[in-house]
């Protein structure tokens, strides 16, 4: 897989560089959001440098993140769910194009294809009847003779059997998320394992974890403190034990929040 590239930043965030193009997942470049701390370094700023292309797979502030959004600069071009692009403009943002489920966009040599995702795309959460409200989407990346599937958030669904059928060489899967519960429209660790048997991917990197936590939930003595601590670490390795289980071919490649992805490593112990 020479000709791609692909660095986990942390959370959702992955630098991808495929067929001419780099390619920033759901940019999270900052130390805080609201209540919620960063609990490993930033990546330094070279690594999102030169981005042509921003994916956002739907309007949570951990995924559209507008601070950080603005560190790439108001001209860079942005891929968001249908229904987004009112709101984005609004706030600057001079290149938007929406998607929905199905639809596709070609950048340079770069074909990006949303897909299906199973989330509350709200702005503010499912349970919120104001503020923007757009539907969630994943993201299928062609180019260069790969294939790559950016999933967001989503729970399991029927239809990810489809994605089986793109020849998908690696699949970002979330297999956490930032607080000791998960809440609907999300994968743990044996979701995710599901999903890579839906799918079939011959790579899987596990993302959402190990990035962001509650402020104080990992420091200050309470009974949910072990609990985070291992939720920071474990969910990744957990993935990886569910996928050789099942004798399933995908190799997962557990990479740190913050590093390059090493797509020649062997599978995860």
């Amino acid at each position: 897989m020479a000709s791609l590239e692909l660095h986990f930043l942390g959370h959702s965030t992955v630098r991808i560089g495929l067929a001419g193009r780099t390619v920033l997942t759901d940019p999270l470049l900052a130390t805080t959001v609201g209540l919620l701390r960063r609990v490993v370094p930033l990546p330094h700023p070279s690594t999102w440098a030169g981005v042509d292309l921003v994916l956002l797979s739907h309007l949570h502030g951990d995924h559209l993140h507008l601070p950080s959004l603005r560190m790439l600069g108001f001209g860079v071009r942005i891929l968001a769910p249908r229904g987004a692009g009112t709101w984005l403009r609004g706030r600057g943002f001079r290149r938007v194009d929406e998607l929905s489920a199905g639809e596709t966009i070609r950048d340079g040599d770069l074909r990006v294809t949303a897909v299906r995702a199973e989330h509350s795309g709200h702005r503010w959460g499912p349970r919120s009847t104001h503020g923007p409200d757009t539907e969630a989407i994943g993201f299928l990346l062609e180019g260069s003779g790969h294939t790559v599937y950016v999933s967001g958030d989503t729970g399991l669904f029927d239809r990810m059997s489809l994605l089986g059928e793109r020849d998908v060489d690696v699949a970002l899967l979330p297999v956490w998320g930032w607080g000791p519960t998960l809440g609907p429209g999300h994968l743990d660790p044996v979701g995710a394992a599901d999903a890579a048997a839906l799918i079939r991917p011959r790579i899987a990197v596990p993302v959402h974890w190990g990035t962001l936590a509650l402020a104080g939930m990992t420091s200050i003595p309470s009974p949910l403190r072990a609990r985070m601590r291992r939720l920071l670490v474990d969910p990744p390795h957990a993935f990886a034990t569910e996928v050789a289980a099942r004798g399933l071919p995908t190799r997962v490649v557990v990479t740190a929040p913050g590093s390059p992805v090493d797509l020649s490593l062997p599978a995860a112990a």
